[in-house]
């Protein structure tokens, strides 16, 4: 097979298809039928370059020996093998449907036409082999010169010699299609091969033919169509996040149609109600609930336009200030219309201990309430519709018990869990005349959940549900409601107040010019950026410039900056547009604008604007604050001792947590609240008693009965934190969680006893 000197092209051989190896083996790929088969060549070389460094050092030195002839047949078998899979490589890339190899799939019909052929190409080899290694070999060795001839030499270069013309037949075949670059290695492997035997024919220990198997198989490695895995899933994950940044795009536009309904179908049936109405009262009273329901779809819209929700897959929660009693009662008023039509009783409720004004996301707390009411409408055919808004006070925390009964359809126990998934319509079969995406409960799950919240839904198949909104809002002080709204300004008057309007759009100017001359300013339209400057370049004077961005040839920051280099150009200049998107009113504030309105111009923002330019104020706001403050100082007067000696009146209950202002907001007076006490305090033994026993035997649901009056029993007389845990253990016991109202029980008794002691104190001193 060869001489000694023969080895080093073997020894380096091996170490360059170990580099190869290496370099394959340990980096990512992808899982590929072209793939797999170049594996098996990089392991079929290395056995065979091993194998013949074994038969060739064998032979120099024991060249008649048994085990050396054995050695040499398992080369010539195993080159033949590498030959084989050389073969099936070449057929694999050739006969291969697809341009490039696709990643393996058992079931594909790919995946098994390729697999029988593997079976026969194997057949092939273990019959081949087989001859090869039955055949005899004869191995010459003289101690210097070492190679083999005979049978089974013969035998196997013939079997190669078949494969190389299969390999010709794949290349006729298929050279158009597959292209030149994949048969490269073939075209190599003949003329190395050809080259080999004639060096071979003068030099027959200079055996080249593992040398050249090798030096092809690490060059096929660099035609291999195998891109880089990392990059692969780099660009997989790119994918997965554009395809998510899609879905909530979509989801959120659905969504978003889903909730445009309901203000929209308040105006188009208070808009009738206008055409038919008889007194002018009446008409003003549908004008104001369509301007109600116009702002209810305007802050849709803008939330449409706030693309960087979209892109983000949430919404921001933004709080502030916000009148709840107003905000409720306009939520009744925008659905009555759709009850109306459909024949229902409309029962409303809205707590009387309702705090005024709470701190919160107002926008969200309106989507989810109207959600939670139009479904109800929807799916109630007949009876009734009961709207609740209670309220737990705890100090400055108000928790809002918002509930929506119905007599309509109820939901299957199995269907509760599908209540709030997306796009998911119960019984659509049942329900194919109702409108809707199926989003509006589960946008309603995710808001309340974003601002804190839980939902809780009570339903029975065929007799009604019940859905109840549990939030908690920071109750906040009337003045700062007024701080957010500005000052009071109902009464706004801008007599000399000469304004200049700013804007291409010839209605956007008409509805500006009646909106400011409601309130006696001088206005003066124009509709480009060029007639602004020529306006204020002529000398006019005016004392607010409202400028429009989105105009065409000169923008609105465009004629901004042309004003601010005019010399002594001091008006202030607000944006007027309807890029209403988040983020805007600090771009314009950043581009020199003075301020930002968005159109349509909302009033209460409009007065902000105004108020703030132009300095305006009332009376009215500085009296209220100052008032405000007197009282806080009041307070802490009366709520201090004289002599550090107990004062047993309704301060002393306000100073020990008891909110004695609440309850008599229920009870009317001290009389009735002592009265109240004290049969309070002759029963609530028996009820702690009783409901210990409730909870020995499990029996929740007379354990909800039973802490649901205890709950209520403690808000008459104040004890709101009590009441609070109450209520807890009142959700709990409905939702049968038995283990929370063991654990928490000893945290329910010991919060009564607090307010026991207190109560207790109280009344034998004042009775």
């Amino acid at each position: 097979m060869a001489s000694i000197s023969s080895l080093f092209f073997q020894i380096a051989s091996i170490f360059y298809i170990l580099l190869i190896g290496v370099a394959y083996f340990f980096k990512k790929k992808v899982d590929t039928l072209e793939n797999r088969v170049y594996s098996s060549l990089i392991i079929i070389i290395f056995i065979t370059l091993i194998l013949d460094c074994l038969s060739v050092s064998l032979g120099l030195i024991y060249p008649n020996l048994y085990v050396t002839n054995l050695f040499g047949k398992l080369y010539l078998v195993s080159i033949l093998a590498w030959v084989f899979a050389f073969t099936y490589y070449i057929f694999v890339i050739s006969f291969h449907k697809e341009k490039n190899n696709i990643v393996i799939d058992r079931s594909s019909k790919t995946y098994i036409y390729f697999k029988k052929y593997f079976h026969l190409f194997l057949l092939l080899f273990v019959l081949a082999g087989s001859i090869v290694l039955i055949a005899p070999l004869n191995v010459y060795g003289d101690g210097k010169i070492m190679y083999t001839y005979g049978p089974s030499a013969i035998l196997s270069y013939s079997f190669a010699a078949i494969c190389i013309v299969s390999w010709v037949i794949f290349i006729v075949l298929n050279i158009k299609r597959v292209g030149l670059k994949k048969y490269i290695p073939v075209f190599a492997f003949v003329v190395l091969a050809g080259i080999a035997v004639v060096i071979q024919s003068s030099f027959p220990q200079y055996l080249l033919v593992t040398a050249a198997a090798t030096f092809i198989t690490i060059l096929t490695y660099f035609t291999i169509e195998n891109p880089d895995i990392k990059i692969i899933e780099q660009l997989q994950l790119a994918k997965e996040q554009a395809d998510k940044a899609n879905h909530a795009k979509t989801d959120f536009l659905s969504s978003m149609s889903h909730e445009i309904r309901t203000p929209l179908n308040a105006i188009v049936g208070f808009s009738d109600c206008i055409r038919h109405t008889d007194t002018l009262e009446e008409a003003k009273d549908n004008a104001k609930d369509i301007v109600n329901a116009s702002n209810t779809l305007l802050e849709i819209v803008n939330g449409i336009l706030d693309i960087s929700k979209i892109e983000a897959g949430k919404l921001e929660i933004v709080n502030s200030p916000y009148d709840a009693k107003e905000l409720f009662s306009s939520l009744a008023k925008l659905i009555k219309s759709r009850m109306d039509e459909k024949g229902l009783d409309f029962q409303v409720y809205i707590a009387p201990d309702l705090p005024k004004v709470l701190y919160g996301d107002h926008a969200n707390v309106k989507k989810v309430v109207t959600n939670i009411l139009s479904n109800a409408s929807k799916y109630t055919d007949k009876g009734f519709v009961r709207y609740e808004v209670n309220c737990v006070n705890n100090g400055n925390r108000c928790r809002l018990i918002i509930s929506v009964e119905d007599s309509g359809r109820g939901i299957k126990k199995e269907n509760i869990d599908k209540l709030f998934t997306k796009f998911q319509r119960l019984e659509e079969d049942r329900n194919t005349t109702i409108e809707g995406t199926g989003l509006g409960l589960a946008i309603t799950k995710q808001l309340v959940e974003l601002m804190g919240g839980k939902v809780i839904v009570h339903t029975v198949y065929g007799e009604g549900s019940k859905f109840t909104i549990i939030l908690d809002q920071p109750i906040e002080k009337e003045s700062a409601l007024q701080k957010v709204q500005g000052p009071n300004l109902t009464h706004l008057d801008l007599t000399g107040v000469r304004i200049l309007v700013v804007d291409d759009n010839t209605l956007n100017l008409k509805v500006a010019t009646k909106l400011f001359e409601r309130y006696h300013a001088t206005i003066e339209c124009v509709d480009s950026g060029f007639r602004c400057l020529e306006k204020i370049q002529a000398g006019e004077k005016y004392d607010i410039i409202l400028l429009d961005d989105m105009m065409p040839k000169m923008s609105g920051v465009e004629t901004l900056q042309k004003l601010k280099q005019l010399p002594n150009f001091s008006i202030p200049v607000v944006a007027l547009t309807a890029n209403a998107i988040t983020g805007m009113r600090e771009k314009y504030l950043a581009d020199g604008f003075n301020d930002y309105l968005a159109k349509p111009i909302e009033k209460d923002e409009m007065i902000r604007v105004f108020a703030s330019i132009l300095h305006l104020s009332e009376d009215v706001t500085g009296k209220l604050f100052e008032t405000t403050e007197l009282l806080d100082v009041d307070d802490d007067v009366n709520t201090s001792t004289t002599n550090n000696k107990e004062v047993y009146n309704e301060d002393y209950l306000r100073s020990h947590g008891v909110d004695i202002d609440h309850a008599l907001d229920l009870l009317g007076d001290m009389e009735m609240y002592k009265m109240t006490l004290h049969d309070y305090l002759d029963e609530i033994d028996g009820k702690v008693e009783q409901l210990k026993k409730y909870l020995d035997v499990h029996d929740m649901p007379n354990y909800a009965i039973l802490v649901h009056s205890m709950k209520s029993d403690a808000k008459y007389l104040g004890f709101m934190s009590y009441a609070d845990i109450c209520y807890q253990h009142e959700l709990k016991s409905k939702e049968n969680d038995y283990s929370y109202c063991v654990e928490h029980f000893s945290e329910l008794k010991n919060e009564l006893q607090k307010y026991l002691d207190v109560a207790r104190s109280f009344s034998k001193h004042v009775n």
